[in-house]
C-alpha cells in the first residue's frame, strides 16, 4: 500500500510545484474551476488522486500544458498498482486470468507463498472450479466459469517453459483446511506430489509443527525482482518499489527456510491424504 501512497504524494508535490511556480494560491486555482479549496490541499498532500481532467485543467491554469502527458501516464501507472476486484472482474474471470498469463509469460523466476490455498498454477481443474465459483458468487461478477476455468488451466503451460523456474512455499494448513470436498482435495494432493518431481519446480511445505518466522497475513507472488502481487478481499495490489519487493523477498526466504522439500515434503502431503481418506 505504501507504493500507492508514495506515488500519490509524489504526484501531489509535482502539481503543487506547478501551482507555486505560477504564483497561484490554492484558493485561486480552485476558484478558476469551481472546485472546493479542500480539493487542492487533498491532491497536493497525497490524500486524493486527481482525475485526468483535473491534471489537464491544472497544467493549463499553471501555464505548463507540456506536463499533461507525463502526469497522465503517471496517474495511469498508479491506477494499475491498485485495482479494485469489481473493476478487474467486470468482464468476467477469463479476462483476469489472461492478464495473469501475460504477467507470467514475462517472468523468468517465480516465488510464490500461500498460507491457505493451493496456488493457481498448481491447481487441478476441480479445485480451480471451486475457487473461481467462489470469486464469481462473492463479487457478483459475470458468470463465465467455464471460460475462466479453461483460461486458468491453460496458464499452467508456463510450468513447462525451459526458461522458467518456480519456487512454491505452502503452509501445511493449505493441505488440510476444508477448501474443497475430500475427493477433490485428494486429487489435488496427488497432483502436488507429482508436481514436486518436476525439474525447475521447487515445492516446499511448511509443516504444522514448525515455528513460523512471521505471521502469514496473506499469500503473495514475486515476479523476478520487479513486482510483487498481493490479493485482498476487496482489491489486488501490485508493488514495484525495489525496497517493497526486497521486503517480500526476505519474507519469502524466511518461510522457505522453515519448509520441507523433496521426500520430506511428499511425506507431509501423504499424511494429509491419509487424514482426508480416514476422515480425521
Amino acid at each position: 500500500m505504501r507504493d500507492i501512497a508514495r506515488a500519490r504524494l509524489a504526484m501531489g508535490q509535482e502539481l503543487k510545484e506547478l501551482r507555486l511556480d505560477a504564483r497561484l494560491t490554492g484558493r485561486q486555482l480552485a476558484a478558476r474551476f469551481g472546485w472546493q479549496a479542500s480539493k487542492i490541499s487533498k491532491i497536493e498532500g497525497g490524500k486524493q488522486s486527481p482525475s485526468e481532467d483535473d491534471i489537464q485543467a491544472w497544467c493549463e491554469a499553471t501555464g505548463r500544458p507540456e506536463k499533461v502527458p507525463s502526469l497522465i501516464a503517471s496517474l495511469r501507472a498508479m491506477e494499475i498498482l491498485y485495482g479494485e476486484w469489481r473493476r478487474q472482474l467486470r468482464l468476467g474471470t477469463a479476462t483476469r486470468q489472461r492478464s495473469w498469463a501475460e504477467m507470467e509469460a514475462e517472468t523468468t523466476h517465480f516465488r510464490v507463498f500461500e498460507s491457505v490455498l493451493i496456488p493457481g498454477l498448481l491447481q487441478t481443474s476441480e479445485y480451480a472450479r471451486l475457487r473461481l465459483s467462489q470469486v464469481i458468487a462473492f463479487h457478483d461478477v459475470p458468470d463465465d466459469l467455464e471460460d475462466g476455468l479453461a483460461t486458468r488451466m491453460r496458464r499452467q503451460e508456463v510450468l513447462y517453459g525451459r526458461d522458467k523456474s518456480f519456487h512454491f512455499v505452502i503452509l501445511e494448513a493449505a493441505l488440510r483446511l476444508g477448501m474443497a470436498p475430500s475427493d477433490v482435495m485428494l486429487d489435488q494432493l496427488e497432483r502436488l506430489t507429482a508436481l514436486s518431481l518436476m525439474p525447475r519446480l521447487r515445492l516446499g511445505i511448511v509443516p504444522m509443527s514448525a515455528q513460523l518466522p512471521f505471521a502469514p497475513q496473506h499469500g503473495f507472488w514475486i515476479f523476478d525482482d520487479r513486482a510483487v502481487h498481493v490479493e485482498t478481499v476487496a482489491a489486488e495490489l501490485t508493488l514495484t518499489l525495489p525496497e517493497e519487493v526486497a521486503q517480500y523477498a526476505r519474507l519469502f526466504d524466511w518461510f522457505a527456510q522453515a519448509a520441507q522439500y523433496g521426500q520430506q515434503a511428499r511425506w507431509i502431503i501423504m499424511k494429509s491424504m491419509e487424514a482426508l481418506a480416514s476422515g480425521a
